[in-house]
């Protein structure tokens, strides 16, 4: 059975479009019995999607796509610890949502930096409850295979999964038809077979239908100061990141 585990609603701010009510309608209307609401290092939204999923009979999956330092949550230095890594958490019991806000927490008070951050340590230390799985192209593991670092790649599975224990970590396949993709989800099955970290498929849902691609883009124009005219701009390389039918 499919159901959605990688979606922004509106509370990504700037980048995800879903309104909440109007997620879990669809979410009806394709007949999934359960969704997950994983906004960008934020849990805004969570109250709001659990109260109308569980009015609508969809069962909640509490989670957030958080941002990873690549170094210590501490760490501040310009050109290398702007970057981070995403990755995927959410909560299989009350335990872990416990956890889970606590990550977000401190992830804004202590270790912001550009974003929300925390570092590895402090995931192994708040780790129980917690599914993970590997996110997209910026996680940490499709990182280091897109820079031809398929050891690095594997130390750093083997590493979550060390954390979240054996079933708890996921290697994240996506296809958006994007070309990256499909030598980042060759490596991580392969990495699956050599490891036996399992893999999950997933969809990166930023908006609801397809047809609302465009208005997406105009969103992220809103975030970044720019035209939708400019060809320089940030923006999304196809319409696939919608809330698909099985």
């Amino acid at each position: 059975m499919f159901v959605h585990l990688h979606v922004h609603s509106e509370y990504s701010l700037l980048d995800g479009s879903c309104r909440i009510k109007d997620l879990i309608a669809k979410t009806k209307e394709l007949n999934m019995k359960a969704i997950a609401i994983t906004d960008h290092g934020v849990m805004y939204g969570v109250i709001d999607f659990y109260k109308e999923a569980v009015a609508q009979g969809i069962k909640p999956i509490i989670g957030c796509e958080i941002y990873v330092a690549p170094r210590s949550m501490q760490d501040r230095e310009y050109g290398i610890d702007n970057e981070n890594y995403h990755l995927v958490l959410l909560a299989k019991d009350m335990t872990g949502y416990k956890n889970l806000m606590k990550i977000v927490t401190v992830a804004s008070i202590e270790g912001f930096y550009y974003k929300p951050r925390v570092d590895r340590e402090f995931l192994k230390e708040h780790s129980e409850g917690l599914i993970a799985l590997s996110a997209c192209l910026a996680g940490e593991v499709p990182s280091y295979i897109l820079r031809g670092e398929y050891e690095k790649a594997k130390e750093a599975a083997l590493f979550y999964d060390s954390i979240f224990g054996r079933g708890n970590f996921y290697l994240e396949l996506q296809d958006h038809g994007i070309l990256e993709q499909q030598k980042v989800n060759k490596e991580l099955i392969r990495l699956s077979k050599e490891t036996g970290i399992p893999l999950v498929a997933t969809n990166d849902v930023h908006y609801l239908e397809k047809k609302d691609a465009k208005a997406h883009e105009v969103l992220l124009c809103i975030q970044t100061g720019k035209t939708i005219d400019d060809e320089d701009r940030m923006s999304f390389p196809t319409d696939e990141f919608y809330l698909k039918s099985p």
